[in-house]
């Protein structure tokens, strides 16, 4: 019974997602009813002590990500960027190739640093511009950027900075770096057949006479300056941004240690606050790297950005709000999830799986599935198997490096699915509803899903790590 109460929270919230309602009233709505069924007393106090604590903390952590961001796209938007950038896309790479484009760019970002969803924020501009200048239905860019930011630049190439690589190294002795021939043909599986499955959706629209569409919401604006910029300098703040981002990750541990104190200047004997950069220094190197990349475009579209500052940011704020709000009530729901004794219970039943790699990949794409996170359901997978993972795998003679890899990829496999919190955040910026994307989005799911196990079967195989 208590498997099933968690199997019908996550149902239940999946389909609200999917019907437009939104998660931010659904997702405590959907976890504490599973408390309920469980163990009516403690719906108040997981709410509060759990529910509303890891919420807050996400939000803590992450919303001035999500607020630079917004801003960030907001200004390539309004400043002509975006439109500089794709009509010299258009000239170089043609019309046809929109696709390959958006999902390269995407790569480029999040390969160099930047958190996937200052991606979405960055890149949607770009993408709505070309692709109605392509004349490609607007409802397959959630899929494009997905391919581009979610998949194999998150975690199968070797040496990606995202965390959903960082993770196991700390369980398995490892570095970013694992198994990096088993990631590099992992990536090129999932590119090859994405980029197959998207090319075939958009000439099925061509073929039906589908355009870009009419009557869309939170289009991005018409550019209302005289003259484009050049290419070069429109591209340079997304340059800009990945440099200095990889740059800070390595000052700002040098610069202040492993902890900063500082006592506040208030009335009594205040306690010192203590600040663990290691948990920050990630986080404020993205913050620092988006204010680089604003101060960029203003400098160089001072009189076109200076002319819509007021309106755009409102937007662009209202935009952030929404986005990381709805994140954070996921952040919330998988926390409440992960302590019931149904979701114990899935964990268990994953131990009996007998081939250690199969095990660890379909229990940390399961439960990270049910959480909705990558991060979060690989943390509880590997916190609570990684001895008998690791025990499994020397055993059957299987390197540490393959199981980093494994867990990595398999993070980023059915997490993606409707209730995830980037899945709803790219949704909410690009002006979609899952109805007309979500299908492209699950289609990707299941192809990086099935490239885990595809990796798996070239290890066995090959032997190559």
């Amino acid at each position: 019974m208590s498997l099933l109460i968690v199997l019908a929270a996550l149902a239940f919230l999946m389909f609200v997602a999917y019907r437009g309602y939104s998660v931010i009233l659904f997702a405590p709505i959907a976890a504490l009813g599973a408390v309920l069924l469980t163990d009516p007393s403690l719906v108040a106090p997981m709410f509060t002590g759990l529910f509303m604590e890891k919420m807050v903390g996400f939000l803590k952590l992450y919303f001035p990500v999500f607020l630079l961001g917004a801003v960030f796209g907001k200004l390539i938007e309004i400043s002509g960027f975006s439109k500089s950038i794709v009509a010299a896309t258009i000239r170089v790479v043609g019309a046809r190739r929109a696709i390959l484009s958006i999902v390269l760019v995407c790569a480029l970002l999040t390969y160099g640093g930047v958190s996937l969803f200052v991606v979405v924020f960055a890149v949607y501009p770009f993408a709505a511009e070309l692709f109605r200048q392509s004349d490609i239905p607007k409802r397959l860019i959630p899929g494009t950027i997905a391919l581009g930011a979610f998949t194999f630049t998150m975690d199968a190439l070797p040496g990606t900075p995202q965390i959903q690589n960082i993770i196991p190294a700390s369980f398995f002795g490892t570095n970013g770096w694992a198994a990096p021939i088993l990631g590099t043909l992992g990536g090129a599986f999932i590119l090859i057949v994405g980029m197959t499955y998207l090319e075939s959706r958009r000439r099925w629209a061509a073929r039906n006479g589908e355009g870009y569409g009419e009557n869309l919401v939170n289009e991005p604006v018409a550019f209302a300056g005289d003259k484009l910029a050049h290419p070069l300098i429109a591209i340079l703040p997304l340059l800009l941004v990945g440099i200095a981002n990889f740059l800070f990750t390595r000052w700002i541990p040098a610069f202040y240690g492993e902890t900063q104190s500082f006592i506040p200047s208030v009335i009594g004997e205040p306690a010192p606050i203590v600040q663990e950069i290691s948990k920050v220094a990630a986080i404020w190197a993205v913050q620092g790297a988006l204010i680089v990349g604003i101060v960029c475009v203003c400098v160089f579209a001072w009189r076109t950005v200076i002319a819509r500052f007021a309106e755009g940011t409102k937007n662009a704020i209202s935009g952030a709000l929404l986005a990381s709000m709805n994140t954070a009530s996921e952040y919330g729901f998988g926390a409440v999830i992960a302590a019931l004794p149904g979701f114990l219970a899935v964990a268990t039943a994953l131990k009996a799986i007998p081939d250690p790699l199969i095990n660890e990949a379909i229990s940390v794409t399961a439960l990270a599935g049910i959480t909705g996170s990558a991060s979060g359901g690989m943390s509880i997978a590997l916190a609570a198997m990684a001895d008998s993972f690791i025990a499994n795998a020397n055993a059957a003679g299987i390197p540490m490096e393959v199981l980093h890899r494994v867990a990595a990829m398999a993070s980023g496999g059915m997490d993606t699915l409707p209730h995830n919190g980037a899945v709803i955040t790219l949704l909410a910026v690009t002006g979609l509803s899952h109805r007309q994307s979500y299908r492209d989005i699950f289609a990707i799911t299941l192809i990086k899903t099935a490239s885990v196990f595809v990796i798996i079967g070239l290890f066995y195989l090959t032997g190559w790590i």
